[in-house]
């Protein structure tokens, strides 16, 4: 398989995991700009209002969808940037359409129907992840049920497969597979490190292998990478140990467009 890479724009989503605050997703917006006028790319930025799937019932989850949906729309307006969120529930795809450019499903939930077809229904791009128990061929289902919804466009996230016990491992020939279900792969390159619940009551992870994972995800063909990134992830309030350091976004930019 030969690619074109003459015109070629990766499709780079960073930000966040969860809305912390007004000041940080400034911080990492400003960044964010910063890489995006010297690379010539279009980060879009990435933050969740809700995290509905924390491994404990204690853990921050975020300030909800009216205020999280304003906050995110601030961003935009001050910025310009492209924005992306993930939604839970169907309800929150109209709301969430009318402010964010892409609708993510997540990999728990890339098998919900009704969730799909609400997301697809807003007439934005629908990223959906892959679940931790399907392979990359698994996914034309859940492709062809936003397809079918109405989805102008759909893409494809890999975030790596449950292996024994809070672990993951990344079988990296499932980009070249889903390749083959639609044009946009994105690697999910902060998740893959995860190490789901294994941190007494809270998800751990080592974000030494980020860049690993995006490397080799580029020679498997991606055209696509998902990075959560943090100015200081030890003190973030959700994926604290897998979000990469801000200030190491750019280098790594770097190394994938050139």
């Amino acid at each position: 398989m030969t690619t074109d890479l003459s015109n070629f724009q990766p499709k780079i989503i960073a930000g966040p995991c969860v809305i912390e605050s007004a000041e940080l997703l400034d911080t990492v917006a400003k960044k964010l700009v910063e890489i995006n006028s010297k690379f010539g790319i279009d980060i879009i930025f990435k933050a969740s209002f809700d995290k509905a799937n924390r491994t404990s019932i204690k853990s921050f989850r975020g300030p909800g969808i009216d205020k999280g949906l304003q906050m995110l729309a601030d961003i935009k307006g001050k910025y310009g940037l492209r924005l992306l969120t993930d939604i839970h529930e169907s309800w929150q795809a109209e709301p969430a359409g009318e402010v964010v450019d892409v609708i993510q499903i997540p990999a728990f939930l890339c098998r919900q129907t009704d969730l799909l077809v609400a997301a697809a229904r807003t007439g934005r791009v629908v990223n959906i992840k892959k679940a931790q128990f399907l392979s990359g061929m698994d996914m034309r289902y859940p492709v062809e049920k936003a397809r079918e919804g109405g989805a102008s466009e759909v893409w494809l996230t890999e975030r790596g497969n449950i292996y024994g016990y809070n672990n993951l491992v990344v079988d990296f020939r499932n980009i070249p597979d889903m390749l083959q279900l639609t044009d946009s792969v994105i690697m999910d390159c902060t998740h893959s490190v995860q190490r789901p619940g294994g941190a007494g009551g809270k998800t751990g992870g080592d974000r030494r292998y980020v860049p690993m994972m995006a490397l080799a995800a580029k020679a498997f063909g991606a055209n696509g990478w998902f990075f959560e990134v943090h100015p200081d992830p030890d003190k973030g309030l959700s994926d604290a140990a897998n979000m990469l350091e801000l200030d190491k976004l750019e280098g790594l930019v770097e190394q994938l467009v050139k």
